[in-house]
């Protein structure tokens, strides 16, 4: 099984910056699609930013301009810089690594790490 690792979080304030990492284990991620999403109190789970094997990258809106997701294969590595960070981004942060196996959606969750954006 896949292990997955999230590091970064923590608190920043409004306008500030922050990189979240996530490192994997079990597989080599270069086989898989690799993804950030975030769950704030009382509300489901959202895309924030997903990357694919050959590097194509998917940015929800909010996220757009702000968040930039990179991946290195050799590091087994996945990263989510933030930058002009803002309150409504204060959530838990959670990595998601994903192969498609005939037809099959294989998903694989990370613990999640705390981001708080506050003065």
């Amino acid at each position: 099984q896949v292990q997955l690792v999230e590091s970064g979080g923590g608190l920043a304030q409004p306008g500030g910056s922050l990189r979240l990492s996530c490192t994997t284990s079990g597989s080599i991620i270069s086989t898989y699609t690799m993804g950030w999403y975030r769950q704030a109190p009382g509300k489901q789970r959202e895309l924030v930013a997903t990357v694919t094997s050959t590097g194509t990258t998917n940015y929800a809106d909010s996220a757009k301009g702000r968040f930039t997701i990179s991946r290195d294969n050799a590091k087994n590595t996945v990263y989510l810089q933030m930058n002009s960070l803002k309150p409504e981004d204060t959530a838990v942060y959670y990595c998601n690594a994903k192969k498609r196996v005939w037809g099959i959606d294989y998903d694989y969750w990370g613990q999640g790490t705390q981001v708080t954006v506050s003065s």
